[in-house]
């Protein structure tokens, strides 16, 4: 009697093993099968889905095949409760294994959007509320209440104009504007003030936040990016010896919604706190967005002594030392080649203008 329990006990014990063997097997064979997607699909996992809600729609969504075995397969490894919430990207060459994988570590899917460099606080904005992968839109009156981190020497109250750090930025799908105007705040702070730490010596400003609202004026004017060492040694030049800077991008951005194209006499004589015809000094805030190498030039200028610089109308500009040669460029650039709504930068104007240096 005891032999044959003993027989049946074994009988059992073997059999028991074939079938884990045979599950395990079976398990090992629908890990290694590839999902039913023939082209990259989005797959969302919404906060607190089930595991069965989750297998329900990757079957409806033709993604898995035999959801009984995918739900099994996460149970099996111990993963039922540990898969993350968020936006997938499934490519159709992968297995149920790493599907169930890249849920479980969470690899959502990152889009990117970039702030673009000589942008104005509104464009920015327009364009980032736009993005079809970015939640609850932000509006100018808005800022104040999203930001925290001010600019070393911005004073307080002062809008927000240029405090953005130009550059691409990864988000999940779903993220907020404010948390890309955020994270754009906050690595402006942190390019400027590294920057700030490695200026020259000489340069004409007395806090980071002047040196950003000159970088501002430099993106705006570059049409080369390798100009703008040259052109930001011309900027501090003039500051250095009390001339006004006479830029035309200030002007542009004094008049707001009001610009429509070319400028004239009388607007360069307008006043309004960016006119950099009238004013002295630099104007009161940044007018765009600036990266890096725009804050290099600013606290890094080019030697020489060229104090006026003319658009050729290829992007590139002519540097000239003295109002002699400068119009004489003018001549050239601007009259002579008859370029229509053509106009020179820090430009003298000839002598039927009554604006003063």
């Amino acid at each position: 009697m005891l032999k044959k329990l003993l027989l049946l006990a074994a009988v059992a014990l073997l059999l028991a093993m074939m079938a884990a063997g045979a599950g395990w097997y079976g398990m090992s064979w629908y890990s290694q099968q590839k999902v039913l997607s023939t082209a990259d699909s989005e797959f969302v996992v919404e906060r607190g889905d089930s595991l069965g809600r989750i297998v329900r729609r990757l079957t409806n969504d033709r993604v898995i095949k035999y959801p009984g075995l995918f739900e099994l397969l996460a149970r099996v490894r111990g993963v039922a409760t540990d898969i993350h919430a968020g936006e997938y990207l499934i490519a159709p060459d992968i297995s149920n294994g790493e599907l169930l994988t890249m849920l479980v570590q969470g690899d959502v899917h990152y889009y990117n959007v970039t702030l673009v460099e000589g942008f104005t606080l509104k464009e920015l904005l327009a364009d980032l509320n736009q993005q079809p992968k970015l939640s609850n839109p932000v509006q100018l009156n808005e800022l104040a209440t999203v930001i925290s981190d001010s600019i070393e020497g911005a004073s307080k109250g002062s809008h927000l104009e240029g405090q953005f750090y130009a550059d691409t930025y990864s988000f999940e799908s779903g993220a907020s504007v404010a948390s890309i105007l955020q994270r754009a705040n906050k690595k402006l702070n942190a390019v400027l003030q590294e920057e700030w730490q490695a200026r020259v010596k000489g340069v004409p400003y007395k806090t980071p936040y002047e040196a950003l609202i000159m970088a501002s004026i430099i993106e705006k004017e570059t049409g080369v990016p390798s100009e703008r060492p040259d052109i930001a040694g011309v900027f501090v030049r003039r500051l250095n010896k009390g001339m006004r800077l006479q830029t035309d991008p200030t002007v542009i951005y004094g008049m707001g919604d009001r610009y429509q194209g070319g400028l004239s006499r009388r607007h360069l004589r307008e006043a309004t706190d960016y006119n950099t015809y009238v004013i002295h000094g630099l104007p009161p805030t940044p007018i765009a967005t600036v990266g890096r190498e725009a804050i290099q030039a600013a606290l890094n200028p080019s030697d020489g002594s060229a104090l006026y610089f003319v658009a050729r109308g290829d992007g590139t500009h002519q540097f000239s030392n003295t109002l002699v040669e400068h119009n004489r460029a003018v001549r050239k650039y601007q009259i002579t080649e008859r370029r229509k709504d053509y106009r020179s930068s820090v430009q003298e104007l000839t002598q039927d203008t009554t604006i003063d240096q």
